[in-house]
């Protein structure tokens, strides 16, 4: 039997605040290391979605400039928008 409690932020943040300072610090590191690994991974699937983009384009995300990769995806976020005569 799984038994789940829902607790509010307050009441979570309450519930830290309580913690010995170095138990607190090891939450705190524990929670950091774990987002800057979902944004390694999240930034890892976006690389490799903007290559196959590429691809599809002709280009190679790789050897192209950073200006031309701010461009490309510039482009991509406006493709919907009218281009001036």
């Amino acid at each position: 039997m799984n038994l789940t409690v829902e607790l509010t932020t307050d009441q979570i943040v309450s519930f830290v605040q309580q913690m010995p300072p170095e138990e607190r610090q090891a939450l705190l590191l524990t929670i950091a290391e774990q987002a800057a690994a979902n944004r390694a991974s999240r930034m890892a699937r976006a690389t490799d979605k903007l290559r196959q983009l590429c691809t599809a384009r002709g280009l190679n995300w790789d050897t192209m400039t950073e200006d031309e990769r701010e461009e490309l995806v510039d482009n991509l976020i406006h493709e919907d928008r009218e281009c001036s005569p």
